[in-house]
């Protein structure tokens, strides 16, 4: 969950070593920009370096990256970092890189966003984009181990942060699904439920126990894995049925956002609940085996994001609009346990619909990569899932999350980060 604890970085090394923690993967072959706010790094931006480096075409490219840092109206400042393997053989890395930089200065400089540093970092060594001090930084530059052994990326690593493959490596990212085979009992446990409660989607008070039973697993969910879900095959399989309903896949991403309120009350805007099940019979979870039968969160929970009686609809909370600031520490929790629900390679709407949570998740924190990966491959488990569709289309028009463009609701991995 987060804290209010702070990373203090003092040294280039140390902000390097963020940046793979705060993506989930080592960049390549491309361009990181982080706002500045005061001391405080605020936003991170990553995109694909430019093919067409005429001057044209990068002056382009910078107000393009101009266009995005703005969204943080409190930032003051921009460091750059540019990861890239060509012109360290021959040490033209530095010349190579200077007319895209030139570009992002002159550019940045005029809505008051000064770079005040910039590295570029290779596959086996790194150095200052500006340093011309050849104690400092001379060909071809310091080992890059000194950026995976930094200070802050030990500390990192020591809270449980890890870093994945990139999304180009076509590698399985172990971040998001399960190695291996899935459990008989678990796909046992998904078929009972799904005989169970097949015909009870509408019913308010079944809502009510699957909301109940994922707020008691994300609030017990540590930084590393979820123990309980390794142990505890029903309850697996009973995550996994939910899932494939998608009114109660909708109300557990919002309800992790923005509370149990704006998942109860957007559901019942959209005409979902009837007063009985399909039998006309009142529902009882304990006459259903369901995990957790009769649990009920916290009061705490209840208002998350905001207080008592702050509720959002749906669209506001998937658009990152609403509330001012989601509920960082549940998104998080909700993502590790998504990625212990299916395994890697998996086909079917239960992959499909896990991985398009962790890739709305990613997008919400600024990850465009991570999002597009997840979402390419949620089309691959089930072709045609919708929501997947949906989002993949509101990426590809260049929207960026509400939460992301703000330094007051922007992620920030587990810690802030002082420089």
């Amino acid at each position: 969950m987060t804290t209010n604890r702070t990373l203090s970085i003092h040294q280039p090394e140390d902000i390097l070593g963020y940046i793979p923690h705060m993506l989930g993967y080592w960049p390549e072959d491309s361009l990181v920009a982080i706002t500045m706010q005061g001391n405080v790094l605020g936003a991170t931006l990553r995109v694909d370096l430019p093919s067409d480096r005429s001057r044209r075409a990068l002056a382009g490219f910078a107000d393009l990256i101009r266009s995005y840092l703005i969204a943080d109206e409190d930032a003051n400042g921009v460091v750059l970092a540019v990861y890239t393997d060509a012109g360290w053989a021959d040490g033209r890395v530095v010349g190579m890189s200077a007319p895209m930089l030139d570009a992002l200065q002159l550019s940045l400089q005029e809505v008051g966003l000064p770079v005040r540093d910039a590295w570029l970092i290779g596959p086996e060594y790194w150095r200052g984009a500006y340093c011309s001090d050849e104690n400092c930084c001379s060909a071809p530059g310091l080992p890059v181990e000194r950026i995976r052994n930094s200070r802050l990326s030990a500390e990192l690593v020591f809270r449980g942060s890890a870093i994945g493959p990139s999304p180009r490596s076509g590698l399985g990212n172990p971040l998001l699904a399960r190695q291996g085979a899935l459990d008989p009992l678990v796909l046992a446990a998904e078929s009972r439920y799904s005989e169970l409660l097949s015909g009870r989607w509408r019913s308010e008070a079944c809502l009510d126990a699957v909301l109940a039973v994922w707020m008691h697993v994300m609030q017990g969910c540590s930084q590393s894995q979820p123990a309980q879900l390794a142990a505890d095959a029903g309850l697996v399989g009973f995550l996994r049925y939910t899932m494939t309903v998608t009114s109660w896949r909708d109300a557990v991403v919002v309800m992790a956002a923005a509370g149990i309120e704006s998942a109860k009350l957007g559901a019942g805007a959209f005409g979902l609940f009837v007063e009985d099940d399909e039998d006309g019979l009142p529902f009882d979870p304990d006459d259903f085996g369901l995990p957790f039968a009769g649990v009920t969160p916290p009061a705490e929970t209840l208002g998350d994001s905001g207080g008592m009686g702050n509720v959002f609809g749906y669209g506001e909370v998937l658009l990152g609009m609403k509330p001012d600031k989601p509920s960082w520490g549940h998104l998080d929790a909700l993502a590790r346990i998504l990625s212990r629900l299916c395994v890697v390679d998996e086909k079917g709407e239960v992959a499909a619909a896990a991985l398009t949570l962790q890739g709305w998740i990613s997008w919400c924190k600024g990850s465009g990569s991570i999002a597009h990966g997840c979402l390419s491959r949620a089309q691959l488990a089930f072709p045609g899932y919708r929501l997947a569709e949906l989002l993949m289309e509101v990426m590809g028009q260049g929207a960026i999350c509400g939460w992301a463009r703000r330094s007051g609701s922007a992620w920030r991995g587990s810690e802030g980060a002082n420089a």
